[in-house]
C-alpha cells in the first residue's frame, strides 16, 4: 500500500530549477528539508495562531504543539500524500471555548464538545467521498457557510474588549499596529508570520515597558484590578525542560455540544477552499481527495481532543510557504511534524507560550478576530453571492446580528440555545424554509463553495 512515504529526489536536490516545483512526491536533499529551512519553516509558520488558540481557550499549549504533529501525520497519511498540509490548532473553536466556560464549563468540557465537533466532521468526509462535494452544497450553499463563519468570527469581539484589551490598551495598541503593518507591508514568508512577529514585538515590547515603567495597575488575567508585571516569566524559570505535557480526558453535555457543532460550517469550509488551492499550486486535481481530507481532518481533531488538546484543521498558513518556496514535498510537512513533537515535550516552552501577556493578545486577536470574521464575507465574494436577493439576506442577517450581539432563547429552565448556536440554526433553517417557499425567480442556483474559490484564483 502506497502511504506516500517515498520520495524521489528532484533534481540536484539543492534548488528548484527555474520555472519548476518540488511535487508532492519530490523533496530536495534531507539537509535542506530538515535543517535549511523548509520544515523549519513550515513550523514558523504555524506558530503564530497555534501559540495563541491553545491560550485563548485555556488549553496546555505544549499538548496543543505536540498533537498538531500527531494530527498532520495522519493526515498526510491517510490522504497518501497527495495533499501537503499542516494541521494546527483551530481558531474557529476560539469563541465556543470562550462561551462554554463562561457557562461554568472546564477544560474537560471544551475539549468533550470539541470531541463530538471532529467525530461530526470525520462523518461529513464520508458523505462527501460516497456522494461527492455537492452534498456540501446542498446542505450549507455559500450563503450560509459565509454567514456561519462571520458569526463565529464577530462573536468573539466581547472577548478582546473586556478580557485582553483592558489589561495594558497602550501594549494592545502598539502591537495591533504592529501587526497590521507586519500582514500588510511584508512579503512573502515574512508576510505568512506576521501573527508570530506581532507575538515576539509586544514580548519585546511588555519586557521593556516593565523596565521603563514599573508594574502597572490594570486587570490581571483573573479579572482582578491589581499591580502587576506585564510580563511575568516566573513559570519558565520553574518549568523542566524535558517532560510531558499535561492531559485529561474529555466530558460531554449537551449545551456545550449544542454551542460547538456550527464549527462543522466553518472547518468544511476551509478544507473545500485548503484542497482547491493546494490542487491548483501543485496541478493535481484533488477534487477526489476532498473527502479524505475532511475525513482526516476529523479524526485529527479527535485524537487530540480525546487526550486534553484542541482540535485542528489544515493551515492557510503553510500554503503561503509553499507557493513563496515552490517547494510542495510532503517530506517537509513530516519534518515539520517532527519539530513539533519534539516542541511538545519540551515544558518550558509551553510555559513561555502560557506567559503571553493580556495586552499583547488584545492587540493580536483585534486582527485575528476581525480576519476570521470577514472570511466570511470572502466565502460570499469568491462565490458571488447576491446579497440583493432577499432570500439570501434575510436569514443572513438575522443570523449574524443573533451571534454577534450573542442573543439568547431560552426553551426551559436548563435548556437555552444563545449566540454561535442559536445564529447558526437561524441561518441554516432560515434558508432553506425560505427557500421552500420563495417564488422561482428567487431561487437561482448558487455556485459549489469550491467552484466559486476556483473561479476567485482564476
Amino acid at each position: 500500500m502506497d502511504l506516500g512515504v517515498r520520495w524521489k529526489v528532484h533534481g540536484d536536490g539543492r534548488t528548484p530549477a527555474p520555472g519548476a516545483v518540488v511535487r508532492p512526491d519530490e523533496r530536495l536533499s534531507w539537509p535542506r528539508t530538515l535543517g535549511l529551512g523548509l520544515g523549519a519553516q513550515h513550523v514558523v509558520a504555524m506558530f503564530g495562531a497555534s501559540f495563541v488558540a491553545p491560550v485563548l481557550m485555556g488549553l496546555d499549549p505544549n499538548l496543543a504543539i505536540m498533537m498538531s504533529g500527531v494530527a498532520t501525520v495522519v493526515f498526510l497519511l491517510a490522504t497518501r500524500g497527495r495533499v501537503p498540509s499542516y494541521l494546527g490548532c483551530s481558531l474557529s473553536f476560539v469563541g465556543v471555548a470562550a462561551v462554554i466556560r463562561a457557562q461554568g464549563g472546564t477544560s474537560a468540557t471544551v475539549t468533550g464538545a470539541v470531541f463530538v465537533v471532529g467525530a461530526a466532521l470525520f462523518l461529513v468526509g464520508l458523505a462527501v467521498q460516497r456522494f461527492g462535494a455537492r452534498i456540501i452544497h446542498a446542505a450549507i450553499p455559500p450563503i450560509v457557510t459565509g454567514a456561519v463563519v462571520m458569526l463565529i468570527g464577530f462573536n468573539l469581539a466581547p472577548v478582546t474588549a473586556s478580557t485582553y484589551w483592558p489589561q495594558d490598551q497602550w501594549t494592545a495598541l502598539l502591537v495591533m499596529l504592529f501587526t497590521g503593518l507586519a500582514v500588510v507591508c511584508l512579503r512573502g514568508f515574512w508576510s505568512r508570520i506576521a501573527i508570530f512577529l506581532g507575538l515576539v514585538f509586544g514580548y519585546g515590547l511588555s519586557w521593556a515597558f516593565d523596565r521603563i515603567f514599573g508594574r502597572i495597575h490594570s486587570v490581571d488575567a483573573g479579572g482582578r484590578v491589581t499591580d502587576h508585571w506585564r510580563l511575568d516569566l516566573s513559570g519558565v524559570g520553574r518549568a523542566d525542560w524535558l517532560g510531558l505535557p499535561s492531559f485529561h480526558g474529555p466530558t460531554f453535555q449537551w449545551s456545550a455540544i449544542l454551542v460547538a457543532l456550527p464549527v462543522v460550517i466553518a472547518l468544511v469550509a476551509e478544507n473545500a477552499g485548503h484542497v482547491k488551492a493546494v490542487g491548483e499550486m501543485t496541478g493535481d486535481p484533488l477534487d477526489d481527495r476532498l473527502g479524505t481530507a475532511i475525513s482526516a481532518d476529523g479524526i485529527g481533531s479527535m485524537l487530540s481532543t480525546a487526550v486534553g488538546g484542541p482540535p485542528n484543521t489544515t493551515y492557510s498558513e503553510n500554503i503561503g510557504v509553499m507557493a513563496a518556496t515552490r517547494v510542495y514535498s510532503t517530506a517537509a510537512y513530516w519534518a515539520a511534524a517532527g519539530f513539533a513533537l519534539l516542541f511538545g515535550l519540551c515544558p518550558k516552552f509551553g510555559a513561555v507560550v502560557a506567559a503571553v501577556p493580556g495586552g499583547v493578545l488584545g492587540g493580536i486577536t483585534v486582527i485575528l478576530y476581525g480576519m476570521i470574521g470577514l472570511l466570511g464575507a470572502q466565502i460570499w465574494t469568491n462565490s458571488r453571492v447576491d446579497l440583493r436577493n432577499p432570500l439570501n439576506l434575510v436569514p443572513a442577517a438575522a443570523g449574524v446580528v443573533i451571534g454577534v450581539g450573542n442573543v439568547t432563547m431560552k426553551f426551559t429552565d436548563n435548556f437555552s440555545l444563545s449566540g454561535i448556536a442559536l445564529g447558526t440554526l437561524v441561518v441554516i433553517t432560515g434558508y432553506h424554509t425560505l427557500r421552500a417557499f420563495a417564488p422561482a425567480h428567487l431561487r437561482t442556483r448558487e455556485p459549489l463553495l469550491d467552484e466559486g474559490n476556483q473561479r476567485a484564483r482564476s
